[in-house]
């Protein structure tokens, strides 16, 4: 599939010019008739009864947690469903044992999802080690290594900067993770769907996946890789229906993995949208949709950086998929009102769910960056629309 066959197959690509797939991916036809599939010829709970159409939804659900398992190279055992990455993120933080005295080991440039888990472990007595990012975003292994000792619990990092773009090295992290025996979560928000990762290569024990953004999945859908030998470390969090196959007055006994973790009626059509997500970019190609990415990242960081009165952040060698930016003495809320208005080009604004990381790059009090952010549906007229509207703004009034 060509990236013109993507764009027929999002209708709301006609009506606006969208550089926001870093929060969602645009959701194609083929994923809504799956889901449409299922509401109009078999909507039925899982596992709740023998007859003909609860038997056929489970065995959809079955079929998208393997599309799934098979996309990241898991087991189907592997792969615990939730409503998106925090709650992956959360199932972690909240189900380990972590004692007083434990530490875990995160950069100062993480989403809130992959920092508020941890920060709120202090409560504990863990100790939280922040380590420091480069002026770029970019994380050097070997800063990280120094924070690690004898009571690193757990490394954690997001593969690819939710506000910056930046590519972190989470192969050598894993290695790093293995040499020092720690466990190690990936936050995969910005970088599955948009280029290849095989939890085996890793090393990571969890890594936390969205549904919704680079999949292209539907909305309220994510899941978590949790090996199995770690994944008996944990404690559910949300007990009951379906996460036990025994209960008297004195206790209960668990399901196996990874129903145990998944209480309750799932957000059925959600995830087999997102099987039907994962056919449909392994229709396109991860390496064609990450080349692609690489040149439309490239095309735009060099069109946005060379315009007065605009200031571009991070490297430009080591992003993908996302330009921050910010327009001189202007509010980026009010750069992205413009932008929506005059060209009807939709992008994000503000401090991205990652405050910390916009300190780090003094972007902060400005009110945070604009940040264009983009997949396999967008194209070369989509970056000259955005550079050349972003240039009639700075010209008007930046200064």
């Amino acid at each position: 599939m060509e990236s013109a066959d993507v764009r027929a197959d999002i209708p709301i690509l006609e009506e606006v010019i969208y550089l926001d797939a870093a929060s969602t991916g645009p959701t194609p036809r083929p994923v809504v008739e799956a889901m449409c599939d299922y509401f109009y010829n078999y909507n039925t709970n899982t596992g709740r009864g023998a007859y003909s159409l609860a038997i056929k939804t489970t065995q959809k659900m079955q079929e998208a947690r393997q599309k799934v398992a098979n996309f990241v190279n898991a087991s189907p055992e592997e792969i615990i469903f939730t409503k998106n990455t925090t709650e992956a993120i959360n199932i972690v933080a909240s189900g380990l044992s972590f004692q007083k005295g434990d530490s875990v080991v995160v950069p100062n440039i993480e989403h809130h999802s992959n920092f508020l888990p941890w920060l709120n472990l202090k409560n504990k007595g863990v100790n939280v080690k922040v380590v420091k990012a480069d002026a770029n975003g970019i994380l050097d292994p070997g800063v990280l290594e120094d924070a690690v000792d004898e009571t690193t619990k757990l490394i954690t990092i997001t593969h690819i900067s939710n506000a910056l773009g930046s590519v972190q090295d989470i192969y050598e992290i894993g290695k790093i993770a293995e040499d020092h025996n720690s466990m190690y979560l990936i936050d995969a928000a910005q970088s599955i769907g948009h280029m290849e990762i095989d939890v085996q290569k890793t090393k990571a024990h969890f890594i936390a996946f969205p549904g919704h953004k680079g999949t292209l999945g539907p909305v309220g859908t994510g899941f978590l890789y949790a090996n199995l030998e770690e994944a008996q470390q944990l404690e559910p969090v949300n007990l009951g229906g379906g996460t036990v196959v025994d209960v008297s007055e004195e206790g209960y006994e668990l399901e196996d993995i990874p129903a145990r973790f998944e209480g309750g009626t799932a957000n059925i059509a959600g995830f087999i949208g997102l099987g039907a997500s994962i056919d449909y970019i392994n229709r396109i190609g991860l390496d064609k949709i990450e080349k692609h990415g690489v040149k439309l990242t490239s095309e735009l960081y060099q069109g946005l950086s060379s315009l007065e009165n605009v200031t571009c952040y991070g490297d430009p060698q080591n992003i993908y998929g996302i330009v921050s930016f910010n327009i001189n003495n202007m509010h980026p809320h009010d750069v992205a009102k413009i932008l929506d208005e005059v060209g009807n080009i939709g992008v994000r604004s503000g401090h991205h769910c990652a405050i910390p990381a916009l300190k780090h790059i003094g972007a902060y009090q400005q009110g945070g960056t604009v940040r264009a952010s983009l997949h396999y549906y967008n194209n070369l007229e989509d970056i000259q629309a955005l550079v050349q509207t972003v240039q009639e703004i700075a010209t008007t009034f930046g200064a």
